[in-house]
């Protein structure tokens, strides 16, 4: 097979026929734990957690679901924030031989409820703190979930810093199959042991968007995570910021693959320190760049545009920073140049999906001249090209815009509960719903997703196209475009603008006369409205389905 056109354009020594290798994440962690015992691991408000002391709890957590009877086939949901509970109950989970699911902090009760029951999960961990405590309980006493676990940070990793410690009332009784942390592993072996097993076993069910309208989990096995993290680490082993020395900010939600792949796993594998935050807080995080002397940071650009926009952000000290990246979302180009010149690096990132166990591509330390706005090269073990929106079988050559097709050991084989979702895994392949370009080089350009391509007067319109453009405009800040339906055109594209502070609205006649030399007639919004904010996801990602269903609702 010949070799493909970026193979030059990887670190020295990585090739691009990688084949990552595979294997329980549970023994992956055990080697780990080993390897760094002593080194720490964890380090969240003023509590600091070692290697050693991770994997003792995890064992603790494994123990004792091996006591309720909790293992093989079975699923127990996180329903957390990011706190150090987090991994602590994800591995012992995983230890014990059972499969996580994750729930979102920003889930409405309805959508907790349809993933519990989904997921078939028998237990629940949450926190003690409100308002965790009052939806587990809710889950629980209305037959979602068995039983439910209620972990005490307070008690565990004491106040957050900068607060006064307030003396909290006790847990009010609680109902029979709720209990405390504390409750849970009394009694509970440290000794580090993993339950033998296949590693095409079900490691994790992670939701995504469905297309039915209810969530659909993709079935990550321990083969296909663990390859996606071996991909990472293969990428990064010659990067500076990678292996033990490297102290980095957790800030990206546990519960979404990004954090817990690309972070979590790839980093704890590495044997690096993660600074856990629970949520973006902009003073605080700077606060520990400088104090905890951070040396990688990704975040997504509503992160990296509130840091560029922080008062007296020019003061700061970013000199321990030797790597940052932001993703989930196209970021502008000044708020790029402003980072740049704050922290002296150019903000990397790359693409993935639920589905790939966030693996896909990444761009290479050093981006060659007019590659600016890439999502990058295929990772190694990854192979990634352009098919056809008619025909998938057919590649399309270079610089043609068509949908993004990607195969390797960390791509999931389908959906839990859900093989009529079936259709985009073709021959070992997995069709991704992207829309992109590959240049001759073998670098990736991402135009826009599938689903919200907008077809107007036999058109094909691209929103992001269109915001990429508006976002030029002095007095935007923030903009998202959707379809919305046309009696002349079927869809028309129409522009939600959040504007800069102190600029005024304009008219969308004064829009396009901006706009004229940037998109095609074609392409030109033909309705623009103001607002306060535009709606974003649980990891602070624009989102053009949560703007479709409110547009949705006001015309009901």
């Amino acid at each position: 097979m010949a070799e493909p056109a970026w193979q030059r354009f990887y670190p020295e020594g990585v090739r691009a026929d990688y084949v990552p290798p595979q294997m329980r994440l549970s023994e992956m962690f055990i080697a780990l734990v080993e390897r760094y015992a002593d080194r720490i691991a964890l380090d969240y408000r003023d509590f600091q957690m070692s290697y050693r002391a991770l994997g003792r709890e995890a064992a603790r957590v494994a123990d004792a679901l091996r006591r309720r009877g909790i293992g093989k086939g079975d699923t127990v949901a996180l329903y957390l924030p990011n706190t150090p509970f987090h991994p602590v109950f994800f591995f012992g989970i995983l230890l014990a031989g059972a499969r996580v699911t994750h729930l979102s902090p920003l889930d409405a009760f309805r959508e907790l409820a349809q993933k519990c029951e989904d997921s078939g999960a028998k237990m629940l961990v949450s926190l003690a703190a409100m308002p965790f405590r009052d939806v587990a309980i809710r889950l629980q006493t209305e037959g979602c979930v068995p039983a439910v676990i209620l972990c005490d940070e307070d008690a565990a990793f004491g106040p957050l810093p900068g607060t006064t410690p307030v003396s909290l009332p006790p847990l009010p009784p609680l109902p029979a199959g709720i209990v405390t942390d504390a409750a849970f592993l009394v009694g509970a072996s440290e000794i580090l042991r993993a339950e033998p097993g296949d590693i095409h076993e079900t490691a994790l069910l992670q939701y995504t968007g469905g297309t039915t309208g209810r969530p659909k989990a993709a079935i990550h096995t321990h083969a296909s995570l663990s390859a996606a993290v071996n991909s990472y680490l293969e990428w990064f082993r010659a990067d500076p910021n990678s292996g033990p020395e490297a102290v980095v900010m957790l800030v990206l939600p546990l519960f979404h693959i990004m954090a817990l792949v690309a972070i979590l796993l790839r980093r704890l594998s590495d044997g690096a320190r993660l600074v856990i935050h629970q949520r973006f807080d902009v003073e605080r995080v700077l606060s520990d760049i400088e104090t905890k002397r951070v040396t990688g940071f990704s975040g997504v650009p509503t992160m990296w545009i509130a840091i560029a926009n922080h008062p007296g952000v020019e003061k700061r000290d970013f000199s321990s920073l030797q790597r940052i990246g932001s993703g989930g979302a196209p970021l502008p180009v000044e708020i790029y140049n402003r980072i740049l010149a704050l922290t002296g690096h150019g903000l990397r990132g790359g693409w993935g999906m639920t589905e790939t166990g966030a693996a896909g591509s990444n761009v290479p330390i050093v981006l060659p001249a007019g590659k600016e706005g890439t999502i990058g090269i295929p990772l190694p073990g990854i192979i990634l090209d352009i098919v056809s929106l008619d025909d998938p079988e057919q590649i399309l050559p270079p610089n043609e815009t068509g949908e993004m097709r990607i195969r390797g050991r960390n791509v999931v084989q389908g959906y839990w509960n859900r093989p009529e979702e079936g259709d985009s895994f073709r021959n070992g392949a997995f069709l991704t719903g992207d829309i992109g370009r590959m240049d001759a080089d073998g670098f990736i350009y991402l135009v826009d997703r599938k689903k919200d391509l907008i077809i107007s007067g036999g058109f094909n319109v691209y929103p992001q196209a269109i915001e990429d453009a508006v976002i030029q405009h002095p007095a935007v800040a923030e903009v998202l475009v959707i379809g919305v339906p046309d009696p002349y055109l079927g869809e028309a594209a129409k522009a939600f603008v959040v504007l800069k502070r102190g600029a005024e609205e304009f008219t969308l006649e004064a829009l396009k006369a901006f706009l004229a030399d940037r998109l095609g007639r074609h392409e030109m919004p033909r309705i623009l409205a103001f607002r306060a904010e535009l709606p974003k996801t649980s990891v602070g990602k624009y989102s053009r389905k949560l703007l479709r269903n409110q547009e949705l609702g006001k015309g009901a």
